[in-house]
Formats: C-alpha cells, structure tokens, sequence
C-alpha cells in the first residue's frame, strides 16, 4: 500500500500521475479537510473534491478544481436575489454537496460521505478524510482571524498571514484507518502540497506526526515550492511572513523529523546539498507537472526513490 498525504490542486494532479503507474488500488489517499467550510446549508470539502474529481477525470482541467463543463445557474441567481454568494459552485459540482451533507445529516460520518462519493466516481483507490471530526483553518491577518476559504477566495490571499491555527485539531481524532494506513504502508508520500495548510492540518492531528516517525515504511516528499516560488497558490509567500525560507530547504525543515527523502526539481539542484545538511536525501528531477507524461514522470521519480 502506497500512503499518500494530500491537499489542494498539486497534491491531485500528482494522484492522478501516480494512479496511472501502480495499481490505484493500492493507493490510499488522507486528505486535509480543515478547508471545509459550509455554503447555502451545504457541507464542502474542496480538497476531497478536487482528488476525487481529477481522479475520475472530469475535473476542470483548466483551473484544477470544479467539475469541466459545469454553469453557474444558481450561483447567479442567488446573487440576482440578494446573496452574498462569493464562494463558487458550479450547478453539477452541488450535486456532491447536496449528497454529502444529506448523509451526514443522516448520521454517516465524512468518511461514510467521502467513501461513497469516491465509489459514485468510480475510483478503486481509497481516498479518507483527515479526521470525521471538526477542524478548521484559522488565518490571522491584520484584520483578525479569517476562516480559510475566506482567506483564500474572498479575500484573494492579498492578507499577510500572521499566524496559523487549526481550531479543534488538539481534540480531534484521525479518521478510522488513518494510522492504520501510515503505519503499515510500503512508503508515504507527501504530495507537492502547501506545507502550512494543506499539509500542516493532517500533521496537527494527535498522532499522525508519531505515525510518520515511527513507521517503518520510507517517508518521501516532493517539495511544491521551485525556486523560491509556489507554481500555483501563497505557499512561498505564507512561508516568508511566519519566518519560514521559502525554498526546498525550508520544506525539508518543516518535515525533517519524520522525512527520508525530499523530491526537488531541477532548478534547486544547488539546494540538493543545504536539504540534505537537514538530514534528508535530495533527489533532483523535473517536479513541473505540465501534461499527463510529466505527472506520470515525477509519479515514478518518486516511487524510485524510496522503493528501489
């Protein structure tokens, strides 16, 4: 089994890479949910929707989430009679909240949702929330704390993050099979995500970051951040305003007590010496994921490199 930490538009986009060169079968996907948030009644969790649908293929290819083809009827009526309605849904893509939020309301925890969600799209991997528990992002910002999605789509990242907190994860539990999935995996890996928001929630949770020390299976990360910069969403710039180095290193840094390997590309190939003065192997390669042979590419790269 192949264990794989995950969240937002990068950490998919290499799912679907990965799916394509072992058996998805194999795979089983812990997903951030501390984005989660609540539009017009209904129960959304982006990040477990963005794996779900790049790994069914009907993902938007273009902009990395959503549903390809999808119209905003609602959306724009809703604003049409008065709603403040800035988080976007498409009209197909509420088909998955209605349906997740009509199983939690009778009593099914988010992994019985996400569970059903993933077999309704015809996916073999194994795809489980962080946690069946509450926990959310707290961004603080000059202007107080903002719920992530707040953050990140009302407001456009343009805040300075002063501070990040994941309210409710001291108290929360990892979802059934969680460490289950950590402790008896062939290798881990720690999809090309945010390290602060998207990675940094799982890591939160009581007992995860002791899974990944203390499983004997070879730890493996690809870094999202090349030179010096995020490709795709505030990761670098999150990473600088908490005091953190915005490249490979700072990456390998935040991940060092539990990580064996972290994958680079190879425009930090000079950085491969200062990560590896963090205790952890570098491994060069193009980490860029421009097309379906790439993402394949780093997939195998990654695979390589702790299972070889």
């Amino acid at each position: 089994m192949i264990t794989v930490l995950a969240g937002g538009v990068g950490a998919a986009r290499f799912l679907r890479g990965l799916i394509d060169v072992i058996d998805p079968a194999s795979i089983t996907v812990i997903s951030n949910t501390a984005d989660d948030e609540e539009f017009f009644g209904l129960h959304v969790s982006p990040d477990i929707d963005t794996v779900i649908y790049t790994l069914a293929g009907v993902v938007n290819e273009e902009q990395g989430w959503g549903l390809a083809g999808d119209t905003y009827q609602m959306l724009e009526r809703a604003k049409a009679l008065g709603s403040d309605a800035w988080f976007s849904l498409g009209d197909k893509d509420l088909a998955t909240h209605l349906l997740r939020t009509e199983l939690l309301n009778d009593g099914k925890s988010l992994s019985d949702a996400t569970a059903a969600l993933a077999s309704a799209h015809g996916l073999s991997c194994r795809v489980l929330p962080m946690s069946d528990d509450r926990v959310r992002t707290i961004v603080s910002t000059a202007d107080g704390g903002l719920s992530f999605q707040e953050y990140f789509v009302r407001r456009r990242q343009q805040d300075e993050v002063r501070a990040l907190r994941f309210a409710g994860a001291e108290a929360a539990r990892p979802a059934p099979g969680v460490l289950d999935a950590l402790r008896e995996a062939e290798a881990v890996i720690v999809a090309p995500s945010n390290p602060l928001v998207s990675i940094g929630p799982i890591l939160a949770l009581p007992g995860i970051r002791e899974a990944l020390i203390e499983t004997k299976a070879p730890v493996v990360a690809i870094s999202p951040i090349i030179g010096g910069k995020a490709l795709k969403g505030p990761a670098d710039k999150m990473l600088a305003s908490l005091g953190h180095e915005s490249s490979a290193k700072g990456v390998a840094r935040l991940y060092a007590d539990f990580l064996d390997v972290l994958v680079i590309d190879q425009q930090d190939a000079s950085l491969a010496s200062e990560v590896e003065s963090t205790g952890v192997r570098a491994v060069v390669t193009d980490t860029i994921m421009r097309d379906g042979a790439s993402r394949r590419a780093l997939a195998q790269a990654t695979l390589d490199a702790v299972l070889r």
